[in-house]
């Protein structure tokens, strides 16, 4: 049988001013997402295609500090990071900087399948 590990970060820091319903919206969503990658897996799933795919969610969920709901700039932007990894392949990529991305991992996903001039 498989053996996984499995940690579903949520973003860096915690504002001290977060409403107890955004707490918990955020950790019902960490509950789902475990729940929705386990099945993903058990139904043979390769652990890069979960990983980005609920790294995505995050993304994409306003209750984390990550995609578009990230921490603002000093200049009130939004300025991203990603960085997704392939165990298996030996292989990495990541993107910074970015802006006009809708999901940053999934770009740095695209990034890791392109020819190395």
């Amino acid at each position: 049988m498989a053996r996984w590990a499995i940690v579903i970060h949520g973003g860096a820091g915690v504002d001290p001013n977060l409403p107890e319903h955004r707490q918990e919206g955020a950790k019902r969503a960490k509950r789902v997402l475990a729940r929705c990658l386990l099945d993903q897996l058990r139904a043979g799933a390769t652990a890069l295609d979960v990983v980005e795919a609920v790294v995505r969610e995050l993304e994409t969920d306003p209750c984390f500090n990550s995609g578009r709901g990230s921490a603002l700039t000093r200049a009130d932007t939004v300025e991203m990071e990603a960085s997704i990894m392939d165990g298996r392949g030996r292989r990495c990529s990541a993107v910074s900087g970015v802006s006009t991305v809708r999901n940053p991992v999934s770009l740095a996903r695209r990034v890791m399948g392109l020819p190395i001039p």
